[in-house]
């Protein structure tokens, strides 16, 4: 990363952190140069493109002064501590720099942006994709990458494409996907679930399904399970690629939380599949903003072609003005301090929920329980005891601003469900995690003692 591009996330820091309000002056150019260890010219560089994102206003003779954004989550403005929504955090998009890359994009590429261009997606884009997966530990030739718009639409692919096993049924994990096991059994496609625990599945129950089911993939979240939080072992991903070629199973591998990941040492499942039995799956959606709409599968070659023809008759291609403003975004480095910023942001906030629901846990013997995860994350679960109602616990947190969600719809419909809560701080400022989750726990414990 450039370094005034790391500046200039220390900066924001610095004004997200201190209490500088609309119009305050910052320290000078030279105490700030001090103050971050580098040369004068590297902080004039860092401000002034601040001030391009209307961060900061310079005056001449005078110096630098803040422009104060709202950085407060729109549910928490009128009071409401929102654990249930699984969205990014608005305040944490990068609006300002995305809008100087759609604009150099279309200055860039001009009348190619507006005209049809491939299933498989922009060249520039893959391009650069194929080298940003190599440090995800993901290696793959151009020709097996395709742009997508969002894993949904892959997802949908790929459950209705044939597959060289001449197979029938989608295994998932239970819970899951939501959105996608609304698609499974809205579409009546053929469908079993596994049963998915914090400390992972039962992998004898998944080998006996490899071998006795008509499995076409099996569709996981290994890194950051939706909506549990959990991640599987470096052993069970390579007993899982093991598994998979043993039995002519394709894995879909759904790594949607790969930005998030603290541990250089954590490669994913596609790291280990010496037999092309893994599909990789990879969105922007959460590390950039929602609307962007694009994601990359990574297709092995057996699954190329059916894969393009099917997405060539699904919509042709993915957005052009998306691919394009994207390609800029990951090649200038923009990326790379969004990421930098964001993952350290979630991290605390992660840390944050981890350490709250511990001490509530321990706190309310009973009531509850979790089980914290190697690495905490943004978003987990609690299983309650099997007396409480999430229903009714739902509507009393609700008149307390409190919103919280059930696992309801992360079911198959015939699948039996375990009675747990799912928590997600994307939403909720750091100050008010552990305030929260305190009075969830105070809730619960009166629940249980019913």
């Amino acid at each position: 990363m450039y370094i005034y591009l790391k500046l200039m996330s220390q900066l924001e820091e610095l004004l997200s952190k201190q209490p500088y309000r609309d119009g305050q002056k910052l320290p000078s150019i030279r105490t700030l140069a001090k103050h971050f260890g580098c040369s004068i010219s590297t902080i004039v560089k860092a401000l002034e493109e601040l001030e391009k994102r209307h961060l900061v206003y310079a005056m001449p003779k005078s110096g630098y002064y803040v422009v104060k954004g709202n950085q407060t989550a729109p549910s928490e403005a009128n009071g409401v501590l929102n654990f249930a929504a699984a969205a990014p955090d608005p305040a944490l998009f990068p609006y300002l720099d995305f809008q100087h890359c759609i604009n150099k994009a279309i200055d860039t590429y001009q009348k190619d942006l507006f005209m049809y261009g491939t299933a498989k997606g922009m060249d520039s884009l893959v391009d650069i994709v194929c080298k940003q997966l190599a440090s995800y530990q993901v290696f793959t030739p151009e020709r097996n990458v395709f742009i997508v718009s969002g894993i949904q639409q892959a997802l949908s692919l790929l459950a209705v494409m044939p597959f060289p096993n001449e197979k029938n049924k989608v295994l998932i994990e239970q819970p899951g996907y939501h959105l996608f096991i609304e698609y499974l059994e809205t579409r009546r496609v053929p469908v079993i679930g596994i049963e998915r625990h914090a400390d992972g599945i039962d992998f004898d129950r998944l080998e006996e399904l490899f071998r006795t089911e008509d499995i076409k993939f099996f569709y996981t979240m290994p890194r950051f399970h939706n909506p549990l939080g959990c991640s599987y072992s470096r052993e069970d991903k390579k007993l899982l690629a093991k598994l998979a070629a043993k039995y002519d199973v394709y894995i879909i591998e759904d790594d949607y939380l790969a930005d998030f990941e603290q541990d250089s040492k954590a490669d994913p499942v596609f790291a280990y599949d010496g037999s092309s039995h893994v599909i990789y799956l990879k969105s922007y959606s959460k590390i950039i903003f929602p609307g962007l709409r694009i994601g990359v599968a990574v297709i092995p070659d057996s699954l190329a072609e059916p894969f393009r023809l099917y997405k060539k008759q699904n919509d042709i291609d993915s957005s052009m003005l998306s691919q394009a403003a994207l390609e800029i975004y990951l090649r200038s480095g923009m990326f790379e301090r969004h990421r930098s910023n964001i993952r350290d942001r979630y991290a605390v906030r992660a840390k944050l929920l981890d350490s709250a629901l511990m001490q509530a846990a321990s706190q309310r013997s009973g009531a509850f329980s979790y089980e914290r995860s190697n690495q905490p994350i943004i978003h987990t679960h609690i299983v309650l005891d099997r007396t409480i109602s999430v229903p009714q616990l739902i509507r009393h947190l609700r008149k307390e601003s409190i919103l919280v969600d059930t696992v309801d719809r992360d079911y198959l419909s015939y699948f039996q469900r375990t009675n747990l809560l799912k928590l997600n701080v994307t939403n909720v400022n750091e100050e008010n995690i552990t305030r929260g989750i305190e009075r969830i726990g105070d809730l619960l414990a009166q629940s249980a003692r019913k």
